[in-house]
């Protein structure tokens, strides 16, 4: 049984704590283990890398560096960028949906 995830690929997240704050971007991937998300255009960093059998010349890198889950909110309205916590809800066929609580539990697309 998979468990249904209250942020979810291809969402718009905004960044609402640390560095970075007030950003939004698309989520690219979720990392549910280390509970963190890779989001587009945030976390691209530079790595330099000492010389190793592998690699005896050593060299550079560009990584992609997640983000806490807990760091990000769901962007309900691209427009204004406003942003809400998701609830999860049961519907009468039994299945579960994500609902947005700021909007009044209306359902995500």
């Amino acid at each position: 049984m998979v468990a249904i995830k209250r942020i979810i690929k291809g969402d718009t997240v905004k960044i609402i704590s640390g560095a970075k704050k007030g950003t939004t971007g698309k989520v690219l991937r979720v990392l549910t283990k280390e509970r963190a998300v890779l989001i587009e255009g945030i976390g691209n960093i530079h790595r330099h890398f000492k010389p190793n059998r592998q690699n005896p010349r050593g060299g550079d890198k560009d990584i992609h560096v997640p983000t806490s889950i807990h760091k990000v909110a769901l962007v309900i309205d691209n427009k204004t960028s406003k942003t809400s916590r998701v609830g999860l809800i049961k519907t009468v066929d039994g299945k579960t949906t994500r609902v947005a609580r700021q909007n009044k539990d209306k359902e995500i697309k």
